[in-house]
């Protein structure tokens, strides 16, 4: 239960703190989470954020990586390792 409520808060935070602002998709990533699909809600944000071209910061993509890595999904992030939508990508990523 304690690395539940724990994925669900760096979700909640990164979900907050993101650059989406469609409501539908906010509304679909927090669906996920009720429901207890915790990876599937964090690969879904990821997918929207790369699928409208959204630029992050290297400091939230590092975030987000800690993130796949917590929950074993390093898919989730790959599509944007190679895109140039981070500000400074991490050397080596």
């Amino acid at each position: 239960m304690e690395r539940y409520l724990y994925l669900r808060k760096m979700i909640t935070e990164l979900l907050e703190e993101s650059p989406l602002t469609r409501g539908e998709v906010i509304g679909d990533v927090r669906h996920l989470m009720r429901v207890g699909e915790e990876e599937l809600a964090f690969d879904a944000m990821c997918s929207w954020i790369y699928e409208d071209s959204h630029s992050i910061t290297s400091a939230y993509y590092e975030r987000l990586v800690v993130a796949a890595e917590e929950m074993d999904t390093p898919e989730s992030v790959q599509k944007l390792v190679n895109s140039s939508k981070t500000d400074n990508p991490a050397p080596g990523r």
